[in-house]
């Protein structure tokens, strides 16, 4: 995985990992449960593309991606403000664990950090030169950030120092969700799916039985977890990892190919959210017995998504894509 990189090059590197495969699949999905979505796209006032959105609250939301762009909004996005960031460097994620405690993460070991609500933004200092592709943090001192190489970071004092943590794996990790400071799992490329049950003093490898990149993951609960990936990846877990099912989405009726699944969240233990290349929305109300169809909300791949309720969210994307979902009730 290069270290410096062209925009046009890294977003195939980043991000696709795409087979290209042109199998047409029988879909076997539930009716559209999206018919009553609301989608309203927002005015960016970017062409960069975002790869992470994040809402604290239904009003206050995050944004980051190519070039060093951190946009914010206070308004539920009515508006959106670019903020200076003081890098021109790619940013692939952004997590906020309370409202005024965030950091964004980036190209190059790059990780910033604010304490003030994004008003200034300070530099974390990195043993590392990898690009750092996920955030998660259970408190305003404790936290992890992943990468390429196998890395993982861990700090317990708000990231004035930072520890890195033994994968054993150099495969690129993509996304890390942490139920509380002990429980936690990091999935990326080649299938990679690592689990904790001591904070991350030991990561245990799991099995998907396939090699897969996978890009996101996120549990309901201690046992329900997903992680999502290219070529319409989808598993599931209900024994908290130790086995997980392939769920991998069908084609549909009008796709050409499998297409890559970039992001998954769930409002609750029945409903979740999958975005992916495309502007493809996948929506399910019954814990993923069965997902809708999918239909694209945007001609531009989605790399973010964000539920601050289960009434409203967020996705962020290429050319400055963002789009404001807002389910029936």
């Amino acid at each position: 995985m290069p270290l410096q990189f062209h925009f046009s090059q890294s977003l195939r590197r980043i991000v696709w990992f795409t087979l290209f495969l042109a199998t047409l699949w029988s879909p076997q999905s539930a009716e559209s449960a999206d018919a009553t979505l609301s989608v309203a796209t927002q005015l960016s006032n970017t062409k960069s593309t975002l790869m992470s959105i994040q809402f604290q609250t239904l009003q206050n939301g995050w944004a980051v991606g190519t070039g060093g762009a951190i946009l914010r909004t206070t308004d539920g996005g009515k508006k959106w403000k670019r903020v200076p960031s003081g890098t021109s460097s790619l940013l692939t994620s952004v997590f906020f664990v309370d409202s005024l405690n965030g950091w964004v993460a980036g190209a190059g070991g790059l990780l910033k950090y604010t304490t003030d609500g994004g008003h200034s933004w300070s530099s974390q200092s990195l043993d590392t030169q990898q690009v750092l592709y996920g955030i998660y943090f259970i408190s305003p001192t404790v936290g992890w950030v992943v990468g390429g190489g196998g890395t993982i970071l861990h700090t317990t004092d708000g990231g004035k120092q930072w520890v890195e943590q033994t994968s054993d794996t150099t495969a690129v990790l993509y996304a890390t969700h942490f139920l509380n400071d002990q429980h936690g799992t990091v999935v990326g490329a080649l299938g990679t799916v690592l689990s904790t049950k001591d904070g991350g003093l030991t990561w245990v490898p799991q099995e998907t039985q396939h090699a897969v990149t996978l890009f996101d993951v996120f549990f309901t609960d201690m046992t329900t977890g997903w992680v999502v990936g290219n070529a319409g990846a989808l598993f599931q877990t209900t024994d908290g990892g130790a086995r997980w099912v392939d769920h991998t989405l069908p084609c549909g009726k009008t796709c050409t190919r499998l297409t890559d699944l970039l992001k998954v969240r769930f409002t609750s233990s029945q409903e979740g959210w999958i975005v992916g290349e495309r502007g493809m929305l996948y929506h399910t109300a019954d814990a993923g017995i069965t997902w809708s169809e999918g239909k694209s909300i945007t001609p531009n791949s989605l790399f973010g998504l964000s539920f601050p309720a289960d009434a409203a969210g967020w996705a962020s994307g290429e050319n400055g894509t963002i789009v404001h979902l807002q389910p029936a009730r």
